[in-house]
């Protein structure tokens, strides 16, 4: 190897690369996103807790770059708050904002359902009818984690296969409100199997390509989740 060969191999933007790269090629970003993003909503880091950038990179095993990394990707999904020499805090949650959240929640998630059943491939409506099979069993063991995962994957599936980056961003920005109030309620107010076999509805309609059926079984679901915050309001 020349001279010139080792200086690029060392240079910093090689060993960034190499430090955000991860097994399967999902990056450490990525992955630190997921699993922070997984705590913020089933509360293991709970609203208005401080957090550190140093101590979760030690927890997750995972450099401090692709940390703060996800870290920004939080706070623009504002469900963490960058406060500059003071620290990292979890957003606080609010039913009557959760329902601000929802009114636009069902229109754009009326279009991705209709725009994912319209232009899915062949493989995510595999995906979807996969989805489907395991939204079904959780709704029968009440298993809420593997429900709270298998609604990230429906939501990120639906916004791939809709083909519409400008939807998909205010999809994410909405998505983990919704994912985080339900699980600071459901065990008060919801009832966590219909909730699942309304997810299984939506996925299998996108499946079969039927863009109106879609459409209405997203409608239902978030009739239902409208209905679900409500009754958190009346009983705060």
């Amino acid at each position: 190897m020349t001279q010139t060969a080792i200086a690029k191999a060392r240079s910093p933007a090689k060993r960034a690369s190499g430090v955000r790269r991860a097994v399967g090629g999902k990056t450490l970003t990525e992955r630190a996103y997921q699993e922070l993003e997984e705590r913020i909503v089933t509360l293991q880091l709970k609203p208005g807790e401080f957090i550190s950038e140093y101590a979760l990179s030690l927890d997750l095993k995972i450099g401090r770059t692709p940390i703060r990394e996800a870290l920004q990707r939080l706070s623009r999904e504002d469900l963490v708050t960058i406060l500059p020499r003071k620290g990292i805090l979890v957003s606080e949650t609010d039913p009557r904002k959760q329902l601000l959240v929802l009114e636009v929640r069902r229109e754009l998630e009326r279009l991705v359902s209709r725009l994912a059943a319209q232009r899915a491939t062949d493989a995510q409506r595999q995906q979807f009818s996969g989805i489907a099979a395991d939204m079904d069993r959780a709704a029968k063991t009440n298993d809420d984690i593997m429900f709270m995962r298998l609604d990230r994957e429906l939501n990120r599936l639906i916004a791939a296969a809709a083909q519409n980056d400008y939807a998909a961003r205010a999809m994410r920005f909405l998505q983990g409100h919704s994912r985080r109030f339900w699980y600071l309620h459901y065990k008060q107010a919801a009832d966590l199997p219909l909730c699942a076999r309304l997810h299984a509805n939506q996925a299998h309609a996108v499946a079969a390509g039927d863009g109106n059926a879609a459409a209405a079984a997203s409608d239902r679901l978030v009739d239902y989740v409208v209905t679900f915050t409500r009754a958190t309001v009346i009983s705060a």
